[in-house]
């Protein structure tokens, strides 16, 4: 922070604006979760400047990190930086603006609080008629925003578009907090659903993970279980946040139970697909609560503050996730082979086998065994 501080004082602005990473709203196109963070980060800090006053950004993480020890940075308050108790660096008639994320999910969210004319979400108060721009367009379907830097990559035949055109129903839960991965991101960074395809969203909480470390995990499970029993699907995906919403928070015993949690929810969504004669996959596309504490080079132990406590881990880890296919129905006929460069997108051709499907001709290989 010091070092960016000292830049803009070089290029003598005092612009400073900061991404919230909890600002997501419930609406129909399954983006939103958390509408008050937004509003106050748009509407309240970047726009009115209203909040808590410090003098510079260094000063007001200092001092919220002393006034709440153990919350990361991402659960701090909002604050405004000012000068003479008058906010500086607020958006106003005539500025630009340039949104730099590339993830389209909370990109979209501030675009459309900034560009559309009816917006409903919250009561903005003031709108400043800026120059708006994103780094690319982050939805295609609702076009945002209208000015973008980066043409954004055209994804096609994903999994859900080939299964809607192959007549496969699909059912698709998640909590607001993580409901894009299986909606959004999941189709290719598009808004709309696809034919068959039916979504369902959770509302998070809006506490800090580590507070509440099961988060929707069973609510999620009591959705899943319920969309099974209906039998309307051929086809079920849902995500369970826990491990990475609550391994980000560096807290290791949260961290424990957020796995707690999933294991129970898994074990009572399991028996049901059981009951169904169906099978599942277990992955996650990355690793986070598998690895708590950072790993000092030299001895390859966890590494340790100056007071000697454990240096807390909060990004993703690197190491390899797992496959894992659970099967009670086939006597053991189904499997999975595993190659030098299985990863992720080896998944859906998996899982189109698995429905009887061939896979698409783009789509990298399957692992299912047959024996």
């Amino acid at each position: 922070m010091l070092p960016f501080e000292a830049f803009l004082a070089e290029i003598g602005s005092n612009r400073f604006d900061a991404k919230d990473c909890l600002g997501w709203w419930p609406d129909e196109h399954h983006h939103g979760s958390l509408r008050g963070q937004l509003e106050y980060g748009r509407r309240l800090a970047h726009v009115l400047g209203e909040g808590d006053q410090y003098d510079s950004a260094s000063a007001a993480i200092n001092t919220l990190r002393a006034r709440f020890p153990g919350t990361i940075d991402q659960d701090l308050p909002p604050f405004v930086i000012a000068q003479g108790w008058k906010p500086v660096g607020t958006i106003e008639d005539s500025d630009s603006v340039v949104f730099f994320n590339f993830r389209g999910d909370r990109s979209i969210e501030i675009t459309r609080a900034f560009e559309e004319p009816a917006f409903d979400q919250f009561d903005r108060v003031r709108v400043p008629r800026v120059t708006y721009a994103g780094m690319l367009q982050y939805d295609g379907d609702l076009k945002l925003p209208k000015r973008f830097l980066v043409d954004p990559p055209a994804i096609l035949d994903t999994m859900g578009e080939w299964f809607a055109k192959s007549g496969i129903t699909q059912f698709a839960c998640s909590e607001t907090r993580s409901s894009g991965h299986v909606t959004y991101f999941w189709n290719g960074n598009r808004s709309n659903k696809f034919d068959g395809e039916t979504y369902q969203e959770v509302l998070s909480d809006v506490v800090p993970f580590e507070q509440r470390p099961w988060m929707k995990a069973a609510e999620i499970a009591d959705a899943m279980i319920e969309a099974l029993k209906s039998g309307q699907y051929r086809t079920l995906r849902c995500n369970f946040a826990n491990g990475d919403m609550v391994g980000h928070t560096g807290n290791f015993r949260a961290a424990t139970m957020a796995i707690e949690t999933v294991d129970l929810q898994l074990a009572r969504l399991l028996p049901v697909i059981d009951a169904l004669g169906g099978v599942a996959l277990i992955t996650a596309d990355h690793g986070n609560a598998d690895e708590m504490y950072e790993i000092d080079k030299k001895t390859g132990q966890p590494a340790k503050n100056p007071d000697g406590s454990f240096k807390a881990k909060t990004a993703h880890t690197l190491n390899p996730v797992p496959l894992v296919l659970y099967d009670n129905v086939s006597g053991g006929r189904l499997g999975l082979r595993q190659t030098p460069t299985a990863g992720l997108s080896n998944i859906a051709a998996t899982i189109a086998n698995l429905l009887g499907l061939e896979k698409h001709a783009k789509w990298d290989e399957s692992l299912l065994e047959i024996k």
